[in-house]
């Protein structure tokens, strides 16, 4: 069980490439805006470090070209189409 749970994790998070060119490019650019939006002082630390953090995960995921819920949504094996129900 833990062993299927495993592999179905690693798929999701270290599948082939599953998003578009214009979708890699969304998610670069909308990473990189919240991660500079990151970097202007606020009074609450922790909002800059979770927008950083945040901002630095999409913009790694459009780099890599592939995301977990797109995968979890849609199946591993598909780009598009209906929601995954198994």
């Amino acid at each position: 069980m833990a062993n299927s749970y495993s592999e179905t994790a690693g798929s999701f998070l270290n599948g082939r490439p599953n998003l578009s060119t214009t979708e890699r490019a969304v998610y670069i650019a909308v990473g990189l805006g919240l991660a500079a939006a990151a970097a202007k002082p606020r009074p609450n630390m922790l909002l800059n470090i979770l927008a950083l953090a945040g901002g630095s995960y999409l913009a790694w995921r459009g780099y890599e070209g592939s995301c977990p819920v797109k995968a979890a949504l849609f199946g591993p094996d598909q780009d598009t189409g209906q929601i995954s129900r198994s």
